[in-house]
């Protein structure tokens, strides 16, 4: 279940709640040779992890079910005898070896292949042993896509297609139609690769007799460099790898909805009660959307700066690290606001707070590798942590007081903040990178803080 494939999934259900309608899942799985399995499971868990609650479904049921493809063979072989008796299907009686053989005289005539160029001359009983084959009408087709607009095809695009396999099983070609008229479908949000294949749904919807749901064509989600359509080689994971990243629910619908979509706005952080008031299909770009997983990382943070902090401590609960389990709630609340302006996802947690709940050891790398603090004298360092020691001895502890004593030390000094901050800060975290300093030291205590000084002086 990856970013564009879920978001066409988002789509659909703003489509759907917006207008007080049912969000429908439906298992298409009739393709057996490439069945995972769990595979159902998973897409299940995906959308509720989400929060993407559907209406119906195989694991809830409803109005239409069953809701997977592969318990509604019965139905299938219904409508392809209906097919059938208009004499608008009829048995393909070829082999593979026979069909690869019209396509090499297609292309030594130097024209498209077409399989109703082929159609044999007798139709044979269906003993569904064998594939059953839409019989076309080509024409040329118009319509109206609520995202494309209105779209056109020559009658070349329109071909006969499998409607039932030899084992039994309907393409998704067919099926997908017959379940959306029963079950009162009336919007289908598809990827792009199927924009294709509309000329040929149209002549299925005719020869039944029966109406067609909106379409609607979402343009396919793109690398980073935009050349090519994103694919695991370009860094794209799983949703829920990415939500066991720390990855906050509403952050990557808010990155997903804003994947080709925005409301005309400069508006980058949004509700999922906003999108759903103010997503609509028209206002989805025609092109491709390019997957920015650095854009991903600053909205997420930007959900977590924006979270109330007792509900971000309930989602944080899995990523501490093990030594914080000796320290009560209050600290690890603390601990938290103290990072809280600078987590990017919820995994960040264990390195951004080892140091609140272990001592460190001196790491003299630390001030050997800083390209401020590397060439000052040992010495000049070692006056500084003496009079930042010195001061915060007196201090009582307060965010107001450290801070009004550090900010008057750089005085005292005659330092730059990134000078003094930053040798406090490694001789309190034996860390290359922390959250804000001041926060830091008033989390961390008296006790502590003088204690790591004095180590750092000491060394």
């Amino acid at each position: 279940m990856h970013v564009g494939g879920v978001r066409t999934a988002l789509f659909a259900w703003l489509v759907a709640r917006q207008n007080s309608g049912s969000f429908i899942l439906r298992i298409e799985d009739t393709d057996k040779d490439r069945e995972v399995e769990g595979s159902e499971q998973h897409i299940i868990q995906t959308l509720k992890t989400l929060g993407l609650d559907f209406d119906e479904g195989p694991d809830i049921g409803g109005p239409f079910g069953p809701y997977c493809q592969s318990e509604r063979l019965d139905i299938y072989k219904e409508w392809g005898e209906k097919l059938l008796s208009l004499k608008r299907a009829y048995v393909d009686p070829y082999s593979e070896e026979e069909v690869e053989k019209f396509r090499d005289q297609a292309k030594a005539a130097k024209k498209p292949y077409l399989y109703r160029d082929y159609r044999p001359e007798m139709n044979m009983e269906w003993d569904h042993a064998r594939p059953l084959r839409f019989l076309s009408e080509p024409k040329d087709y118009s319509w109206h896509d609520e995202i494309m607009g209105d779209l056109s095809a020559k009658a070349d695009a329109v071909d006969d297609f499998i409607l039932i396999k030899s084992d039994g099983y309907p393409t998704y070609n067919f099926a997908h139609i017959i379940d959306d008229l029963l079950m009162e479908i009336s919007h289908v949000i598809r990827g792009q690769e199927f924009l294709a294949s509309v000329p040929k749904y149209l002549n299925l919807y005719e020869a039944l007799d029966i109406p067609r749901p909106r379409l609607a064509t979402v343009p396919a989600v793109l690398a980073p460099d935009g050349k090519r359509k994103l694919s695991k080689r370009d860094g794209a994971k799983d949703i829920l790898e990415y939500i066991s990243e720390g990855y906050l629910p509403e952050a990557l619908i808010n990155f997903m909805a804003s994947l080709g979509w925005n409301d005309g706005s400069t508006q980058e952080i949004f509700s999922l009660e906003e999108l759903v008031s103010k997503f609509k299909l028209d206002h989805v770009q025609h092109s491709g959307a390019r997957f920015d997983d650095q854009r991903l990382i600053w909205m997420n943070g930007a959900h977590i700066r924006n979270m109330d902090l007792n509900e971000l401590f309930n989602r944080s609960k899995d990523y501490w690290p093990e030594e914080a389990k000796n320290f009560d709630v209050e600290y690890l609340k603390k601990v938290l606001s103290a990072i809280k302006d600078r987590l990017k996802y919820l995994s960040e947690i264990k390195s951004l707070t080892m140091f609140f709940f272990i001592e460190p050891e001196v790491d003299e790398s630390l001030i050997r590798d800083n390209k401020v603090l590397k060439d000052l004298p040992k010495e000049q360092l070692k006056d500084l942590l003496i009079k930042a020691r010195d001061s915060l001895d007196q201090s009582d502890f307060s965010l107001e007081d450290i801070t009004n004593r550090l900010n008057n030390l750089l005085k005292e000094t005659n330092q730059k903040p990134v000078v003094l901050f930053s040798l406090i800060r490694i001789a309190i975290t034996e860390s290359p990178a922390s959250p804000g300093l001041f926060e830091t030291i008033e989390v961390l205590g008296k006790e502590k803080v003088l204690n790591r000084l004095n180590k750092q002086i000491d060394a």
